[in-house]
């Protein structure tokens, strides 16, 4: 029987039920929150976190569970618990605000506001002591000085209304490859030449800079920016952010070697990494990156598809209680659980000084050299060390398997779900293994059957059968993306109509009329602000997207209304593109196809699917593919199909006499 039980108990999101037995009065996010606020002339504390987030473990244990905290708390705040995952409209508000604040952000995001939602204080992690503190601290401030709380939080507020806003739409620029080019050249001064990312440490995979730079590197011959993400391609796929006998990413390594991992796997990046990874193989062919590939669609098919065919969002970074416990292991219990392969797997895996995390006296498995090594020291064929490495990580996994697994984070979102089937849809595109094509269909079955109303709205969120909460820009823009990555690999048309559909709901719904970008909220939004997410970060931006489908549409369709929207959406942010590589770099895949002004390659008769599947076998990043009967789309009009499969290349509306060969 449980002490305390609070309003939580009665949500489904697994972070907010992980409090629903402090001590802490917490409540869902909800009007009647900040009424409740209102009515006893309180102070309101947003605390966001999410499930998998290991700092927001340590201060739920030590604070959140302290009666004496609790107590305070209690007395003086109305206390709201947010899952960011569901709810980063929240996040994306109260974050800003702490940033503007303090200059920095994480999680936990612990944000205190008036009762009107404007907010007044805030921070990430606090220790016991100090948020006892800051809780006396506001209650006393907030009492006796509340002209002086009320002015600031207006203050506030009008700073986070103008943060990452555009308005009125710039006016037209021409683009120029000098502008890739300065932007690159700028970026590369930050790489890290012997471990590959960035040359600083917390070190995250973001896979848009990789995409970017490997078709920037292709497209120019660079060999120096290939050879850049080659190495960032193998040392992630060596480090110990990967999980080397299951697959899947961690979500950053908090080192400059990708050794010791944040040990939390998001379904986010691993379905970015699937893409990532996918135009990797094409491009270098390397068995590393396939091996990859094909771990981490089983891991997702093992660990996180529902019964409904979608996928849960995250996998914990503690298990009981200790981050990485699960995966981690000492040299006495490998000594054992191998016998004689035990100095392979010693060789493999650097259960040596390499691989021993000295804060937890275990060892981390990571490699630092290649298959083609490993093969010539053990005298091994390719297909020998394949089939040994195989037998080696199912032994790793069966033993796993009798420990406490971490939490498992069993909600699904429409974004993330959307993120997934594209990078299964890239991955099907690289191997024509249809494996990948039919987990990405059941996905999108599930999507379409729950996720999408009579309306053509989406859901967000889905748990226990039911979806809650209202779809946001992200949930489009990944959705519309994912749509359009499956007809090109299958010329299904119904999907391709569905992606123009989501368009033009999200035009009306989203767009802002003047300057063409799109704000994260539909026009009924609560929150004191509306934002427009405009940087590139782990995940692109929704903007940038959202920009990239209507370029993608527009040429399509031959809709050049859409072509221009996203050509103004670039302009908007053109300017200083330059001096943060990083943070656009989903903005420059876009202008960079622009500028190579891309062309469209129609396959057209009875092979047409496998002829277009041979094609995008290669590393091909400029061309869209279409293809399917005759009259389904603009570009197809007249073309006939036959027993002969005609490849047609297009260019601004305009398609060249038919080929018969790639």
């Amino acid at each position: 029987m449980e002490a305390y039980t609070n309003e939580l108990i009665k949500e489904s999101s697994p972070y907010l039920l992980q409090h629903a037995h402090n001590p802490v009065n917490w409540v869902a996010w909800s009007d009647e929150a900040f009424e409740k606020a209102k009515l006893e002339n309180k102070l309101v504390l947003v605390s966001i976190g999410y499930s998998a987030c290991h700092w927001c473990h340590v201060m739920e244990h030590e604070s959140f569970e302290d009666e004496e905290v609790a107590a305070l708390m209690n007395k003086f705040f109305v206390c709201i618990k947010v899952d960011r995952e569901e709810r980063p409209d929240v996040d994306q508000v109260y974050m800003s605000a702490v940033q503007l604040m303090t200059q920095q952000g994480g999680w936990p995001l612990n944000c205190f506001t008036l009762a009107d939602g404007k907010p007044i204080y805030g921070g990430t992690y606090f220790q016991k002591e100090n948020w006892m503190h800051v809780l006396k601290s506001l209650e006393y401030t907030f009492k006796n000085k509340p002209k002086e709380v009320e002015l600031y939080a207006n203050n506030l507020q009008e700073g986070v209304q103008n943060s990452e806003l555009i308005h009125e739409p710039i006016k037209e620029t021409i683009f120029t490859n000098q502008k890739l080019e300065e932007l690159v050249l700028r970026w590369s001064k930050s790489f890290d030449i012997y471990e590959g990312g960035s040359s600083r440490a917390p070190k995250f995979p973001l896979p848009s800079n990789y995409q970017f730079l490997l078709q920037y590197a292709h497209l120019r011959s660079d060999e120096n920016i290939l050879k850049h993400v080659e190495l960032t391609l193998d040392k992630m796929a060596y480090g110990g952010i990967y999980d080397q006998v299951a697959g899947g990413f961690a979500r950053y390594s908090v080192d400059m070697l990708w050794k010791v991992p944040h040990f939390e796997k998001m379904l986010y990046d691993n379905g970015q990494l699937l893409s990532l990874y996918a135009e990797g193989y094409k491009k270098f062919k390397k068995p590393l990156y396939k091996r990859i590939i094909y771990q981490t669609k089983n891991w997702l098919e093992k660990e996180m598809t529902s019964h409904e065919g979608a996928f849960f969002s995250a996998l914990d970074a503690d298990s009981e209680g200790v981050e990485g416990k699960f995966y981690t292991w000492t040299s006495e219990e490998l000594e054992v659980l191998f016998g004689n392969d035990f100095e392979f797997v010693k060789d493999i895996y650097n259960i040596n000084q390499l691989g021993f995390w000295e804060e937890e006296h275990v060892y981390i498995l990571m490699r630092n050299v290649s298959d083609k090594v490993i093969c010539k020291k053990y005298h091994l064929s390719t297909e020998e060390f394949e089939l040994k490495i195989e037998a080696i990580n199912q032994k790793f996994l069966d033993e796993r398997n009798h420990r406490i697994r971490p939490g498992t984070d069993d909600k699904c979102l429409t974004s993330w779900n959307a993120i997934t089937i594209k990078g299964l849809c890239d991955s099907y595109c690289a191997f024509g293994d249809k494996d990948f094509l039919v987990l990405a269909h059941k996905n999108l079955k599930w999507l379409v059957e729950n996720q999408l109303k009579s309306d053509g709205s989406l859901f967000r969120n889905f748990k226990n059968g039911k979806a809650t909460i209202e779809g946001f820009l992200e949930d489009y823009c990944h959705v519309i993306d994912a749509l359009i990555a499956y007809y090109q690999a299958t010329f299904e048309v119904e999907w391709i109509e569905l992606a123009n559909k989501l368009m033009k709901f999200t035009r009306v719904n989203f767009q802002d009329s003047k300057s063409k970008m799109f704000y994260f909220t539909p026009s009924d939004t609560k929150l004191i602000a509306r934002k427009m997410e405009l940087n590139d970060n782990v995940l692109p931006a929704s903007n940038s997207v959202m920009a990239r489908n209507l370029y993608k549409l527009g040429r399509i369709y031959c809709h050049q209304s859409y072509i221009d929207e996203s050509k103004q959406m670039l302009t908007n942010i053109y300017d200083g593109m330059e001096m943060y590589g990083s943070g656009y770099s989903n903005w420059a895949i876009l202008l960079q196809q622009m500028i190579e002004n891309q062309v469209e390659i129609c396959f057209v008769g009875k092979n047409a699917i496998k002829e277009a599947l041979n094609f995008q076998k290669e590393y091909h990043p400029i061309p869209l593919i279409l293809g399917g009967l005759e009259n389904q789309l603009p570009l197809l009009k007249n073309k006939k199909e036959g027993i002969q499969t005609l490849i047609y290349i297009c260019k601004d509306k305009v398609c060249q006499l038919p080929l018969t060969e790639i």
